[in-house]
């Protein structure tokens, strides 16, 4: 008899969700009603922030924030190759240059050392980035301080791609506060920390950032009197200033993102106490899981499996041994810049050999909330019976 498939994560959905959905059904507005407002001030309570906009993905996310620091051809934006390539079309969006900065293998996160590095050879070159985004990857926020620090020195803005981190802290602030950055980005997809069905968050503490990304959210229009630039003719008016874009997230979206935030401190529990637990079990093996830094609380979007040795081979061995026992398994993720898109913009093999390491020596093992101890129990086992095999 085939043992139950363990995806590596899925939605939680309750009936307070399916409730709360069902009641902007009933309602008048189903697309831009109170619910968007209601969720976006949520959001920006919960990570205090000033400023949350709401949008239907966090690529959208992320694109408007390019724009809204203006980010144009000609321009430069580093970002790290272990991410969603969302990450880095954003740039491409805008008709700006890509680069990437290599990781630090122990925690997945983009290197300081290497950061630095590149930013002294860039200055000398006068190609200094106008944006970066670190990636706070598995929900463990990157070193934002010393990356602030460095921004302040070369003059580039910061994005935190905190798609995988909303719920996580750094040196006890909220992943989002934009202490450290001048827009956070989250995303609401079914597997990350809480779920929308697809959305995006935007914050940030500018007000002139809110409002373009606001504006370009809804095709560039405004219907606010006093920002027209032509008199008003008649209640009926609205003016396109800017060319923008259908990114609108709907009122039943944010009344599933709303309902779903009011759990979020159980799902981390238990994402928490899912990946402590595979470190318990793992103690005695030659695996071992990702490094948290202790200035760093990780929600624990993912419980992120590092292999003892950088072996191609073992690695396709484990990930395809995990799927024959019915157990789901990711790679998070095959570097950026080795896709072919990015390859064909000069980037090859051996241009970040951590990140190129990392992505043939880590899985992502199944770390969802309504994950059984059993469930858990069942991947220790497996992992250690193919090690003994290979």
């Amino acid at each position: 008899m085939e043992e139950e498939f363990i995806p590596y994560s899925k939605q939680n959905i309750s009936q307070e969700d399916i409730d709360a959905v069902s009641l902007v059904l009933k309602s008048k507005f189903i697309t831009q009603g109170p619910y968007v407002d209601i969720f976006e001030k949520a959001i920006s309570k919960k990570v205090k922030a000033k400023f949350a906009i709401a949008l239907n993905s966090a690529t959208s996310a992320l694109h408007l924030a390019c724009l809204a620091l203006d980010l144009k051809e000609g321009d430069y934006l580093w970002t790290t190759p272990i991410s969603f390539v969302a990450s880095a079309n954003c740039a491409r969006y805008c008709s700006a240059t890509v680069s990437f900065v290599d990781i630090n293998s122990s925690t997945g996160l983009i290197s300081i050392n290497e950061l630095e590095e590149k930013l002294k050879i860039a200055a000398k070159k006068n190609k200094l980035p106008k944006i970066i985004i670190p990636v706070h990857l598995g929900g463990s926020s990157c070193e934002m301080k010393k990356i602030y620090e460095l921004s302040r020195k070369y003059n580039f803005k910061i994005i935190e791609d905190a798609s995988h981190a909303l719920g996580g802290l750094y040196e006890q602030e909220p992943v989002g506060s934009c202490k450290y950055s001048d827009v956070t980005v989250f995303s609401f997809h079914p597997v990350k920390m809480i779920t929308t069905g697809e959305g995006g968050m935007v914050t940030t503490n500018d007000i002139n950032i809110a409002n373009k990304i606001k504006t370009l959210r809804s095709h560039g229009i405004t219907k606010l009197e006093k920002d027209f630039i032509y008199e008003k003719p008649g209640d009926w008016y609205y003016e396109q200033q800017s060319l923008g874009f259908n990114y609108r997230i709907t009122d039943l979206c944010c009344a599933l993102g709303t309902s779903q935030l009011s759990k979020l401190e159980n799902f981390i529990f238990q994402r928490t106490n899912i990946d402590n637990k595979y470190r318990e079990l793992l103690q005695d093996t030659c695996f071992n899981m990702i490094e948290i830094k202790s200035n760093v609380k990780s929600s624990f979007h993912l419980s992120i499996l590092k292999l003892p040795a950088v072996d191609k081979n073992l690695h396709k061995f484990i990930f395809e041994g995990l799927k024959k026992k019915n157990i789901g398994v990711q790679l998070h993720y095959l570097p950026i810049h080795l896709q072919p898109y990015y390859r064909e913009m000069n980037f090859k093999k051996g241009d970040y050999p951590e990140s190129e390491a990392y992505a043939i020596s880590s899985l992502s093992i199944p770390n969802y909330p309504g994950l059984e101890t059993k469930h858990v129990l069942r991947v220790i086992n497996v992992l250690k019976n193919l090690l003994n095999k290979y």
